[in-house]
């Protein structure tokens, strides 16, 4: 069963799609980022040029798809997505490229998961608006250029450490997204409930915004299920006895831990004497991939205090011990 409360989106965040703000007056936190991008598409309309490529990175969840929408939208012009993992030879960038009119917004996601020689046809498309490939193979191999109209890219990532300098410096807007504070996170669930016309108290909102990891996705992902427990026990409205009663059936605790979270904490206390522990040892002693750990767990872990890292490996803080109800073992040294 997929994790509730992980960021990474899931088959029935469709939904968000009906949700998903159109401007940057509707789209609720990140106020810094919001009222740059303002200044900045201003600028460029005045100028009557396409805008600067555009790079958001962030945890998952936190609005960069839906930010890469709003851009396109202020601008005027049209979206075209795809995903780095779909670009698997030149001719889908190639495929993807020709089809754009000037001013268009080009969405890609996963960015980071370029293949290499993908990333260097890209420089010159973002540079100078010209597509370099070549067709053909051996001796009768050719370099084609396509001329492009000006374009802005909108790459999307989680990993911004994985992106090579070249293809990160192409970027002229570079931006963070970051975790959402509980007043944030209200007003997006009371927004939603808004527009679903499903009717929900304000102390439910603040505790749905409470335990949603400081993330967009999953507030409007807990909202749905506890909106499901709210029309079968009770009459449809959203009421904070429901909202505890569904989390907590949900397993989804106060601070939004829930039990994946419990068990990389406890493996860390119980199995490592509370660390330092390497991310392989780790991910082996919980039976999840290193990566998962950095991209889904550790973030909201390590942004509340439960984590730290170090040079040595990752610790559990005194808050951890505290939450979890554990004492602090004697260590052998």
């Amino acid at each position: 069963m997929a994790r509730l409360v992980s960021g990474e989106e899931m088959e029935e965040d469709n939904f968000e799609t009906s949700i998903r703000p159109d401007t940057l007056d509707e789209y609720i936190g990140q106020t810094e980022l919001k009222e740059n991008l303002g200044i900045f598409m201003k600028a460029a309309k005045m100028r009557d040029e396409a805008l600067d490529h555009v790079l958001l990175y962030g945890p998952p969840g936190l609005g960069k798809t839906t930010m890469a929408y709003i851009i396109a939208n202020e601008m005027g012009s049209n979206i075209k997505t795809t995903s780095g993992p779909a670009i698997e030879k030149s001719g889908d960038l190639a495929a993807v490229l020709s089809t754009l009119e000037p001013g268009d917004v080009l969405f890609i996601d996963e960015i980071h998961r370029i293949p290499r020689f993908i990333e260097e046809i890209l420089y010159s498309a973002m540079e100078d608006f010209k597509l370099d490939i070549i067709v053909g193979s051996d001796s009768s191999s050719r370099n084609i250029t396509i001329d492009l109209p000006p374009f802005t890219l909108v790459g999307a990532t989680t990993r911004a450490g994985d992106l090579t300098g070249p293809l990160r410096d192409r970027f002229g807007i570079v931006s963070k997204l970051n975790f959402y504070t509980e007043e944030e996170l209200k007003q997006i669930v009371l927004r939603t409930s808004r527009v679903l016309k499903s009717p929900i108290s304000l102390e439910a909102a603040i505790e749905l915004a409470k335990r949603s990891r400081g993330t967009p996705r999953i507030a409007n992902r807990l909202f749905k299920r506890v909106r499901d427990y709210a029309l079968v026990m009770g009459d449809g409205n959203i009421s904070l006895d429901i909202t505890k009663l569904a989390l907590d059936k949900l397993k989804v605790d106060e601070f939004g831990l829930d039990a994946t979270d419990y068990n990389l904490l406890n493996s860390i206390i119980e199995k490592f004497n509370g660390g330092p522990v390497g991310i392989d040892a780790l991910a082996s002693s919980i039976g999840e991939e290193a990566s998962t750990i950095e991209d889904v767990y550790e973030p909201y872990l390590l942004q509340n205090g439960f984590l730290k890292r170090t040079s040595r490996g990752r610790m559990v803080t005194e808050k951890a011990y505290k939450y979890l109800n554990k004492s602090k073992q004697d260590t052998l040294f």
